[in-house]
């Protein structure tokens, strides 16, 4: 029996070009099954795809009919996949050529796993930084002290039996979509470990800051409502307190300081050094500005 098929579902917002090198990156993977590259329109006019131009490849486009964003999106890929595992990938991003053929066998020797991870490399315009995952595989208690941002979305390959069944499609609800990737891998834990590709095999590009940098309301939604949503965070006060400080610094970013500080003490109260709780406390300080402090994250490859 041949190697399983895989859909990659790349939701897409008026990015042409940058669409197509991601879907390129999708088709010229040297892996031996079937890969179907599922382009989802998301508000946004349907524009020209790439040409599969390779045997076991195929492209089709549709539009998302259900919530709009990110999370709406790539559940209208997945209800509209036709192969047994599917990928997600953002359009502005790209997989190194052995992404599914190593992280593919991770799901064929684990049938009750429902996803697999991978690690990340990151691309600025300072040059590139690899975010390798530090555990394998990694485990409900791992995820809830530590966001392990190595995993990202694009690095997830998922059943979609699983997504259509047990584990549950990605959360619409979610403000923004902020995180929706997150909360999968949350459950996706509580069913069974994640094992991962430990090696960066993603390209995540970053482009003068994250496209959630300015939204600082819907980050303090988002993370209240992920709080709320998983009590086990509770549990954690090393978990807590990180979401907690990353309110509190979506809050002083806002300008409300009276919240940032709310937020910041209950998160120190968890953990007393949560620094994104004490760079809230600076913030509402007027110590230093928020942009100052993600221009030096972002040029680090890493986020708040």
């Amino acid at each position: 029996m041949g190697a399983p098929g895989v859909t990659v579902v790349i939701p897409t917002h008026n990015r042409p070009e940058l669409m197509r090198r991601a879907a390129r990156s999708a088709l010229d993977q040297r892996y031996d099954g079937p890969i179907e590259v599922l382009v989802v329109f998301d508000a946004a006019e349907p524009f020209d795809l790439p040409d599969p131009d390779a045997a076991l490849r195929s492209v089709r486009s549709i539009t998302n009919t259900r919530t709009r964003g990110l999370a709406g999106a790539r559940n209208s890929g997945v209800v509209a996949a036709s192969h047994e595992y599917v990928a997600f990938l953002d359009d502005d991003d790209e997989w190194l050529p052995d992404k599914l053929a190593r992280q593919v066998p991770l799901l064929e020797e684990s049938p009750h796993v429902p996803l697999a991870g991978a690690g990340m490399r990151v691309v600025t315009d300072d040059g590139s930084v690899d975010r390798p995952v530090p555990m394998d595989p990694v485990t409900l208690p791992d995820l809830l002290r530590d966001r392990i941002t190595q995993l990202n979305a694009c690095g997830i390959l998922a059943r979609r039996e699983a997504l259509l069944g047990d584990l549950g499609l990605v959360d619409e609800a979610i403000p923004g979509s902020y995180g929706e990737d997150y909360d999968l891998l949350l459950r996706a834990a509580r069913i069974a470990p994640i094992p991962v590709v430990v090696d960066p095999v993603v390209l995540v590009h970053w482009h003068g800051g994250s496209y959630f940098a300015s939204r600082w309301q819907m980050i303090v939604d988002a993370l209240t409502y992920l709080l709320a949503k998983h009590p086990d965070f509770a549990q954690e006060p090393r978990g807590h307190a990180r979401i907690a400080g990353q309110i509190a610094f979506a809050e002083a970013s806002a300008g409300h300081h009276r919240a940032a500080r709310t937020w910041a003490w209950r998160a120190l109260r968890s953990d007393p050094r949560q620094p994104r709780a004490l760079l809230a406390l600076a913030i509402a300080a007027r110590l230093v500005s928020p942009q100052r402090v993600m221009t030096e994250l972002n040029r680090r490859g890493r986020g708040v």
